[in-house]
């Protein structure tokens, strides 16, 4: 579903905005009913959280303007909801089905399949910043034992992104 949104950039206005909420919203909702064994934190939740937001903070820094995205007023909005959903997909239920192989493979895993799925909408060139963002959310995602530290970073970068456009 994420691979829709490519096409779904070049749809009207509202249409846009209705498509890429309900995409998200899709998104969303079936990654969350996947069932995943409960982790236990390794690192406490604040201080990943601040590992996070540290890297985001670099990461700006370094990365200049962000590609403009046609979404006008709604960017804001659609851009924490779409962080969300994104985590749950990935940090979720993508990590949490690669964790039954090990901690390893559930980090590379996820945030390759991260990457990878941002190539069609950013390009190639994006692909080693976008894995560098996998890997660190990831990480999150083992350090913390749950999706939701990840999902407060991936919503702040997006954010971030969105405010210096």
């Amino acid at each position: 579903m994420l691979l829709l949104r490519v096409r779904i950039l070049h749809a009207s206005d509202g249409t846009r905005v209705a498509l890429i909420t309900a995409v998200f919203a899709a998104i969303l909702v079936t990654s969350v009913l996947v069932p995943v064994a409960q982790d236990a934190a390794r690192v406490r939740p604040a201080i990943v959280a601040l590992v996070g937001l540290a890297g985001v903070g670099l990461a700006a820094v370094a990365a200049g303007r962000p590609v403009p995205a046609p979404l006008g007023a709604s960017a804001l909005p659609l851009a924490l909801f779409a962080a969300v959903a994104e985590e749950a997909l990935f940090r979720r239920a993508a990590y949490g089905w690669l964790a039954r192989f090990g901690p390893a493979l559930a980090v590379a895993g996820s945030a390759l399949l991260f990457a990878a799925v941002h190539v069609p909408l950013y390009g190639v060139a994006a692909f080693p910043v976008d894995l560098g963002a996998g890997l660190l959310l990831s990480w999150q995602r083992w350090a913390s034992g749950t999706w939701t530290v990840p999902a407060a970073t991936h919503a702040v970068a997006n954010v971030v992104a969105v405010m210096l456009r």
